[in-house]
């Protein structure tokens, strides 16, 4: 009886098989996988210099799980990080039973151009309601964050928070 091979380890959702396929393709661009099973996720950690290409990455991962045809793998959680930051810079989560086709549909509607996009949101609140400048930091910084995490058929290039006497802004 032989051993099974990468692929077919990896078919039947083992975690090292598909994070040795995974880097044998991310490797020489630079980004490094780290994959395990995690409260009936499979997630998948993407590690570079930079931070790596949402977009691109999701689709790659996706197209690659949905191919493995592994039986056990259902939902996967990808987190797009830069090498030494302690925080993602993005996650994705989707479940691998949605067919195909419904995600071409969606792929076809949108515009095969990119489209930027920059948010501006005025928050309001003052000293008197209670709404220190630290408070708004924070709610400012957390919504920046989901937002630019979020958005996937629009490229966001900027979000600009501000409550009257302070602006947060983020740009990619």
């Amino acid at each position: 009886m032989t051993q099974p091979n990468i692929l077919e380890l990896a078919k039947q959702g083992d975690v090292d098989a598909i994070t040795s396929l995974m880097n044998r393709h991310l490797h020489p661009k630079g980004i490094t996988a780290k994959v395990a099973f995690q409260d009936a996720w499979l997630e998948v950690t993407l590690e570079s210099a930079q931070v790596p290409n949402q977009q691109i990455l999701v689709a790659f991962i996706r197209k690659g799980l949905t191919g493995l045809g592994a039986a056990s793998i259902e939902n996967v959680k990808i987190y797009g990080q830069q090498t030494g930051k302690k925080f993602p810079s993005w996650t994705k989560e989707f479940n691998l039973s949605i067919v195909e086709d419904e995600l071409a549909a969606d792929n076809e509607e949108s515009s095969s151009e990119p489209q930027f996009l920059t948010i501006f949101i005025n928050l309001s609140g003052d000293t008197a309601r209670g709404l220190t400048n630290q408070d708004f930091e924070s709610i400012a910084n957390k919504i920046s964050s989901d937002i630019l995490s979020s958005c996937t058929d629009v490229f966001i290039q900027k979000v600009s928070i501000s409550n009257g006497s302070s602006i947060i802004t983020k740009e990619r």
